[in-house]
């Protein structure tokens, strides 16, 4: 058995401000996640169940050799505002991890880094499997058994010293290195999560082992406003707010996260180039200037249509008369689910406080 140390360094060298070891084979979670599914708790996201549903169990379906799980966290918070105090009739929120660029490649290209290095000390032979959240992979889970943190009741990984704002990645390996602990579990009684979520989307879970709330994405904003195709429902489209592409919310008031507390990075990739964009520019973007904007951002992951969806939403909840000119046009567009989340704007810019039409339209 290894001793991690000398990884555990160099991964700190290459920006990782977490890192610890997970033995390869099913988690507790791992025991949880039918239920989840079979729940429906996935929404339309089918990726997640399935063949690929079923691969992550055990970490060893992806590399069979597997001896060890490397799991590391690289913090992307920056010091500017959250989104609980954010108040713009003129902008929409993006949420933090889409910030800068997509960190899929910031993160992987460390990770290929480290690999290297591990080939270098250890020998060229050992096997390796880079993974970052595309990969079927319960990573919260082995990160939660590498030590890197709990999983709190708005089912973010979260560490005490650094917070939940960080993204995870894995090096899955033939290496065998000496487990660490689980990190103890200190949501305690907090519930400001679960209060704060403005569509109920965290669920209490009866199970005797395993994660204490699990989230139903058919009921989150940030399902809605990235992985949904289709029409956000219309009874929950109010409480989406200025939101464009994700949510924070459930961190944002998290006591581990207050800004005295939580760490913050110094990443240039992850600096808040499109944190709030102005709705009325980005309501005129062509699809082409839209992958030009957004192309090497998350926010491309919305697609075009969904975006311009989102933005329609964000300037009927503005209640901004000014944009109703810019509406119109949307809702002349020959893209139906643009046109539909206009058309439910421009109401309800035409709407009372009560939702009734105004006498006077």
């Amino acid at each position: 058995m290894l001793d991690p140390g000398p990884i555990k360094q160099k991964a700190r060298e290459l920006g990782f401000e977490l890192a610890g070891m997970a033995a390869p084979g099913p988690t507790l979670e791992a025991l949880f996640y039918p239920q989840w599914l079979e729940q429906g708790y996935h929404g339309e996201m089918t990726y997640l169940s399935g063949r690929r549903g079923e691969l992550r169990a055990d970490a060893r379906s992806l590399l069979p050799s597997a001896r060890s799980v490397i799991c590391l966290g690289m913090v992307y918070n920056t010091p500017d505002p959250y989104s609980t105090e954010f108040e713009s009739g003129q902008q929409g929120w993006v949420s933090r991890y889409a910030w800068g660029e997509d960190y899929h490649g910031v993160i992987k290209s460390r990770l290929h880094e480290l690999v290297d290095w591990i080939r270098d000390r250890y020998g060229t032979g050992v096997k390796c499997k880079v993974c970052v959240d595309t990969s079927p992979l319960l990573e919260r889970a082995y990160a939660r058994s590498a030590g890197l943190g709990w999983i709190g009741k708005n089912c973010c990984l979260i560490d005490e010293q650094v917070g939940s704002w960080f993204f995870l990645g894995e090096i899955l390996t033939s290496l065998e290195f000496e487990s660490d602990s689980d990190a103890p579990y200190r949501c305690g009684s907090c519930r400001r999560c679960i209060d704060a979520c403005p569509t109920d989307a965290l669920v209490e879970v009866e199970a005797e082992e395993g994660p204490s709330h699990a989230l139903d994405s058919r009921l989150c904003i940030s399902y809605w406003t990235i992985e949904l195709r289709g029409s956000i429902p219309a009874e929950h489209r109010a409480e989406i707010g200025s939101h464009v592409f994700g949510c924070d919310i459930c961190q944002d008031v998290c006591p581990w996260n207050s800004p005295r507390r939580a760490a913050t990075s110094a990443e240039p990739a992850f600096g808040p180039a499109n944190a709030t964009p102005s709705l009325a520019e980005i309501a005129d973007l062509s699809e082409d200037e839209f992958n030009a904007r957004f192309g090497g951002s998350p926010i491309e992951r919305s697609r075009y249509a969904g975006f311009l969806r989102n933005v329609a939403v964000a300037m009927g909840n503005s209640g901004n008369l000014s944009f109703r000119e810019v509406l119109e046009r949307l809702a002349a567009s020959g893209q139906p689910l643009v046109r539909e989340h206009a058309e439910w704007a421009l109401a309800k810019l035409r709407s009372d406080p009560e939702g009734e039409a105004s006498a006077s339209e």
